[in-house]
């Protein structure tokens, strides 16, 4: 019996967004016979212009029970949160599925439908700061391809909605169903949930921002013991000031900055040099090669070894 997949877009959505995941449960239906059935839905229906001018044909909500309920994002999800009717439909909908779904900014339609509440989620690199200041509610973390939280799936900008998709064929139809699939679309088989979002971290501190001094010299310095104290001081603020407006500012805390920059330069080192892990762990402030290690496979779901394979293959 086909998985029914309803995916809601919205005027001024990220074509890529739907598409992409379209694309990739095309496949696996060619794949496995009768493994899918795709309804693209919209509050009008009809034809739905996307940020890029292109349309979509879109049917009109239903109540019939999907298994999947994906949801686009794009610039057209701040209109789309703020109409009564979709959060209606979207609390709805998720209720009678299997599991529900966002590709980028579409986190902000299930957020506010309280579908995020308490749970761990993610979002594109450039909106983390905005989304955590909206939704303090919801455990965001911004250094994530995607995050499974239960049976609510989120990921990060656009082309990592088939990376999700790639991983919800997986539960689906088996691992070597979505490598085929991930051959056939030309796609890295597959980037972890927990790899980092190219240099967000960069992104965010931004050339001009508030910190992005700060940024730059904890980059110089990750060798050191980088404390909040010390980092505040670099600040010159208080550390309890330091500490809200860094989060507010970048959308993560100063530990999980420390971290993620420390990954950073590491995971360089590993994939483009010949140093020994050891001494990369303690070049980059991990300070011994297991404590790096813990935090490879925390965040990027992969050893330093396994990257470095990788890398060379």
């Amino acid at each position: 019996m086909p998985r029914d997949l309803d995916i809601l877009i919205f005027p001024d959505f990220q074509i890529l967004d739907a598409t992409g995941p379209i694309a990739a449960f095309e496949i696996a239906e060619r794949y496995v016979r009768g493994a899918y059935r795709l309804r693209v839905v919209a509050v009008t229906p009809g034809m739905v212009v996307s940020s890029s001018g292109v349309s979509m044909v879109a049917e009109d909500l239903s109540d019939r029970a999907a298994d999947t309920l994906m949801i686009a994002g794009g610039n057209g999800t701040r209109p789309a949160s703020r109409c009564p009717r979709t959060i209606a439909w979207v609390q709805e909908a998720a209720a009678r599925a299997r599991r529900t779904a966002s590709v980028c900014s579409g986190a902000y339609i299930l957020a506010e439908a309280g579908l995020l509440d308490g749970r761990r989620a993610t979002t594109h690199w450039h909106r983390c700061a905005d989304f955590a200041r909206r939704y303090p509610q919801v455990r965001l973390e911004p250094d994530r391809i995607f995050v499974r939280d239960g049976d609510v799936w989120t990921s990060a900008g656009i082309t990592a909605g088939i990376d999700l998709s790639l991983a919800l064929i997986g539960e689906d139809l088996g691992e070597e169903v979505a490598r085929r699939v991930a051959q056939q679309l030309v796609v890295y088989y597959r980037r972890p949930g927990g790899q980092s979002q190219h240099s967000a971290l960069l992104e965010m501190g931004g050339q001009g921002g508030r910190f992005s001094a700060l940024l730059d010299w904890m980059r110089e310095n990750l060798g050191e013991p980088l404390t909040v104290e010390r980092l505040a001081d670099q600040a010159a603020m208080s550390p309890r000031h330091f500490a809200r407006a860094f989060v507010s500012e970048t959308g993560m805390t100063p530990a999980k900055a420390v971290e993620r920059l420390r990954l950073e330069a590491a995971r360089e080192r590993v994939e483009t040099s010949a140093d020994p892990i050891d001494i990369i762990a303690a070049r980059t402030g991990f300070g011994d090669a297991e404590r790096m290690r813990r935090a490879f496979v925390r965040t990027l779901g992969q050893p330093p070894q396994a990257l470095r394979r990788t890398a060379r293959a």
